[in-house]
């Protein structure tokens, strides 16, 4: 018990270390991430995860230091498609370029600690009911063929549950206020748009995490390195978002990989029982997969991609 209260401290002392410094010291003020920051920070973000991951090989074993590769390369290969929406929200609220970093550095602080329950309480229900493993195996091929079948992502904020539960109770401003959350006019608390293109976020992030916590609970069911996989994955967004922000029309064959990937995952869950495919192989597929949908969009290039966008925040929302 003290080795895994001692593991897991040493983790979130580390993550939120990289927080701090990440809005406090590089990020202290609003301004535009431009692509040659992005890509190293990204760098910077896919090295710390690898050499975390010789740490679990070290620590564990082989088997762990797979099994956390393939949860982190699962991870950061559907966050590419979050990627796609959070472009859309951002570009449908008009976010000044300026704002972004601010507004998803808090969206993945909440991911952060939603996730953490998520796969607390998944690797608790699978401990004691088994049979929802095939539950998740399901739910992930039905998700890799409706992902396949996805024509197109549109952003409706007016038609979002949560959204329009919040502006029952608080107000919203029309107009940005630099990069404040909440503002006080006329002695009345109001939210600004920032807020609200948060909220979206937090709430695209939980409904993509049902689909990767599951995938990567087929990999492994040890909360650690589900958690630390996911972990990485999530720190590593935003800077994956700002270096790929301008090339996402590029990958238009990518969903259809993740969409294999998915139904890949979800049979290895309902064959769990009956064969056992080994991390490795799972990971060589997964990155094969991948590495084939990325290589087919850059040879056979398709229409470019076009985002929704609107002039101002809508009046009313």
């Amino acid at each position: 018990m003290t080795h895994q209260m001692l593991l897991w401290g040493s983790f979130g002392t580390f993550v939120l270390t990289m927080l701090a410094l990440d809005l406090g010291v590089f990020h202290r003020q609003a301004r535009v991430v431009n692509v040659k920051e992005a890509l190293r920070w990204s760098t910077i973000w896919i090295a710390l995860a690898l050499l975390f991951n010789l740490g679990v090989y070290l620590w564990y074993g082989t088997e762990a230091a797979l099994a956390f590769l393939t949860g982190y390369v699962l991870e950061e290969s559907l966050s590419v498609d979050n990627l796609f929406v959070f472009l859309m929200i951002l570009s449908y609220f008009s976010v000044p370029p300026a704002y972004q970093h601010k507004v998803l550095f808090w969206g993945i602080l909440g991911a952060l600690l939603m996730r953490g329950l998520m796969i607390a309480v998944g690797t608790v229900l699978i401990q004691m009911f088994h049979w929802l493993l095939y539950i998740f195996g399901g739910f992930l091929i039905v998700t890799g063929v409706k992902m396949a079948l996805r024509q197109h992502n549109e952003v409706h904020p007016e038609q979002n549950p949560v959204v329009r539960l919040f502006t029952r109770f608080m107000p919203v401003t029309t107009a940005y206020h630099a990069e404040k959350f909440f503002v006080q006019l006329d002695g009345r608390y109001f939210a600004t748009p920032l807020f609200v293109v948060l909220l979206m976020i937090e709430v695209t992030d939980v409904v993509f995490a049902l689909d990767s916590i599951p995938a990567v609970l087929a990999v492994t069911t040890d909360p650690f390195i589900v958690y630390t996989s996911n972990v990485f994955a999530i720190l590593g967004l935003r800077s994956l978002f700002f270096a790929l922000s301008g090339l996402m029309a590029l990958f238009h064959y990518l969903h259809y990989g993740l969409a294999v990937v998915l139904v890949f995952i979800g049979v290895k869950m309902l064959l769990g029982e009956v064969y056992h495919i080994p991390v490795q192989w799972a990971l060589a597929v997964v990155a094969g997969i991948l590495l084939l949908s990325v290589l087919a969009s850059l040879i056979y290039p398709g229409p470019e991609a076009s985002v929704p966008t609107t002039d101002d925040f809508p009046q009313e929302v």
